[in-house]
């Protein structure tokens, strides 16, 4: 049987090797002689900061012995959270998560684990350090997944937040199994659950799912909002602080979701009148900062989305207004600019406008999307940002392409076709090669091609990742 190698016996054959007395090392390491020679011998344990100063003292980089401190000092000895803690934290700063793996590994099968593992978990989280924390989260989750707890929701939840990227598939996926354990968060903490979920359907337009969630979130907010200001109320106005916006937020939010739906399905009549509903916050009762500052949003949004709706239900008479408008808040909301210029070319392809002034106009703002980088853990900018500028990119393609504008119509056809293989989204990018075969003979030699290769590196990149069979190697 192969006997494990011990950090106790590599330290000991360094010192012989060396020539070094406990004293000289001691004197290396900055530990005292008593303290190295209950190490050498055995009989004290080691602390993961005492291990790092051992480890620089020999020369060998940092974490070298770590894996040997885990099958040393916590596989064969009974886990002490006091050791493992400091550990998991330093092995977080030199990002070595394969050994927080196998620490999680070690000492999981016994559920008492489970909370200061979370807890360690919540801490990295909040500290951004959310690779590591998706680690200790999913074992706790699989841990306690037969526990029903709340615990287990905010672990499910954190998963969630965490994987929601740039693969629409990925997120839709990371969607549906996070929706089960909404009803199991706090009352409050399902709010901004609701709101996660309701934006990354919208952002792949899952129009039914966010009608269900928008309006479950909006009437759990109604009955939230009213127990808030019912007398003797102070835990609900706490408990209310751990939201990320006023909880009048969640009503409103839900009319402004619930239009979109309309809007999506063609009945922009509906749409105005969810409009006209979060435009009224006359019953707002809050009037701090804060909740000044979401009611001109609330009515920022209702203005242009006005505008909007009558546009694209063939009110062609408001788009000079419209787009007075756009000029006019340009730097007050920069990434709303997308979706406001997309509602421009989805009225202008839908009722065959000269939209061409209007493009002049903006092109340096549209050329702008094109080198941002949005990079923001807020799951609305992640998630509908992108998607609309590819989707702005198609209707730019089309209006540009159906009026002989080839040069413009193909770069913007790139845009939105490299945009959805990204995102992962399989309809929208067919529709885009569908576009391009429809106008290929339009195309120079150059751009057929860009489009060739970008089509084999797709096909390359889906090969790679299915594991399918490439003959030619």
């Amino acid at each position: 049987m192969k006997q494990t190698p011990t950090i106790r016996a590599e330290l000991d054959r360094f010192l012989k090797q060396e020539g070094l007395s406990l004293i000289q090392f001691g004197h290396i390491a900055g530990m005292n002689r008593g303290i190295v020679s209950s190490i050498v011998t055995g009989n004290k344990s080691m602390s993961v900061n005492q291990l790092d100063r051992i480890t620089e003292a020999m020369g060998l980089p940092e974490g070298h012995f770590y894996d040997l401190f885990i099958e040393n000092y916590i596989i064969d000895v009974p886990p002490n959270m006091r050791r493992i803690e400091p550990f998991l934290y330093r092995c977080v700063e030199l990002n070595k998560l394969d050994t927080i793996r196998k620490v999680v590994g070690a000492i999981m099968d016994n559920l008492l684990y489970s909370p200061k593992l979370f807890d360690i978990a919540e801490n990295l989280f909040a500290e951004g350090r959310h690779e590591a924390a998706l680690l200790l989260y999913e074992n706790v989750a699989q841990t306690e997944k037969y526990q029903h707890s709340e615990r287990l929701a905010v672990c499910q939840y954190r998963i969630f937040t965490i994987q929601v990227g740039d693969d629409q598939s990925r997120n839709l996926r990371a969607a549906t199994l996070f929706e089960p354990f909404v009803e199991r968060l706090d009352e409050i903490d399902q709010l901004d659950a609701l709101k996660d979920l309701a934006n990354v359907y919208r952002s792949l337009r899952k129009w039914d799912k966010v009608d269900e969630i928008a309006r479950k979130m909006r009437g759990k907010a109604e009955i939230q909002y009213s127990m808030k200001h019912q007398q003797n109320s102070r835990e609900r106005n706490e408990a209310a602080k751990k939201l990320s916006r006023p909880m009048f937020v969640y009503i409103s939010y839900g009319d402004l979701l619930c239009a979109g739906v309309c809007e999506a399905q063609g009945d922009y009549q509906q749409a105005l009148q969810y409009t006209y509903t979060y435009a009224n916050l006359d019953w707002v009762k809050e009037t701090d900062e804060d909740t000044q500052y979401w009611i001109g949003l609330f009515q920022h949004w209702a203005e242009v989305n006005t505008y909007v709706f009558k546009l694209l239900s063939g009110d062609t008479s408001v788009l000079t207004d419209y787009v007075e408008y756009i000029a006019a808040s340009t730097n007050k909301a920069d990434k709303e600019m997308v979706t406001k210029l997309l509602n421009v070319m989805l009225a202008a392809n839908r009722y065959q406008l000269d939209v061409g002034h209007v493009l002049k106009r903006f092109e340096t703002v549209i050329n702008s999307f094109v080198q941002q980088g949005e990079s923001s853990f807020d799951i609305y900018t992640n998630q509908v940002i992108p998607e609309q500028f590819a989707r702005l990119s198609y209707e730019l393609a089309y209006y540009y392409l159906y009026r002989g504008l080839y040069d413009d119509g193909f770069k913007y056809l790139m845009y939105s076709l490299e945009i959805y293989h990204t995102l992962n989204n399989e309809t929208y990018y067919i529709n885009c090669i569908g576009l391009f075969e429809h106008f290929r003979a339009h195309a120079v030699p150059e751009t057929k091609e860009k489009f060739s290769k970008f089509i084999e590196k797709v096909w390359l990149d889906n090969v790679k990742k299915n594991g399918t069979t490439n003959h030619r190697g």
